[in-house]
């Protein structure tokens, strides 16, 4: 079993949805963990399909929640959008670039395939320091609350799982095949190194 609790990451798109909500459920499980999103923008659902609202990473999520009020609260309050924004402003202030953050984490874990091949790619593109190694992990969770929902339980207890391992290195790939066939979602793992 590690002797520190794991420095866990969860990275999502726009730093919104998913990985906000597994970082509240495994912060609440007393995890070590912090959000992020790989895209080069924010985005959230708009009026229509095709207008999307889109923001920069630095806004916070206050400002964000403030503009969607002022332009449409009742079509936000409804799709839900204000709710995961209340949710996100008690957690943390703004969302969070993945490519920005240099701390090393002992778990990544990607929302999607695409998100896990930026992941990869930023890391790989970095020069190797310490060479201590990261698990980075995907489980597709689709970008909806519900899913959201399910997959951040999924991946508190990958997590949880994890933590109780004695040899984190020598045992994740069975690991991952247990919950693989436990979740029936595929799972795609690589390990990196700092």
């Amino acid at each position: 079993m590690p002797s520190h609790p794991l420095r866990v990451a969860v990275v999502c798109s726009s730093n919104q949805n998913r990985s906000m909500e597994a970082h509240s459920i495994l912060s609440k499980r007393g995890f070590d963990v912090r959000s992020f999103g790989t895209g080069t923008h924010v985005k959230l659902p708009g009026p229509a399909p095709d207008k999307p609202n889109v923001y920069e990473f630095k806004v916070t999520y206050e400002q964000m929640f403030n503009d969607l009020v002022r332009k449409d609260k009742e079509l936000y309050t409804q799709n839900g959008i204000l709710h995961m924004l209340e949710r996100n402003k008690r957690i943390k202030a703004r969302p969070e670039r993945f490519q920005n953050c240099k701390d090393p984490f002992d778990l990544i874990i990607t929302c999607e395939e695409r998100v896990y091949d930026q992941v990869l790619e930023e890391l790989n593109s970095r020069e190797q320091e310490t060479f201590q190694p990261v698990h980075v992990i995907n489980v597709d969770i689709q970008d909806n609350h519900e899913e959201a929902t399910l997959g951040a339980f999924l991946i508190c207890e990958l997590c949880q799982c994890i933590q109780h391992t004695d040899d984190m290195e020598n045992e994740m790939d069975e690991l991952l095949q247990e919950f693989e066939e436990k979740s029936n979602r595929p799972f795609l793992h690589t390990v990196c190194f700092y």
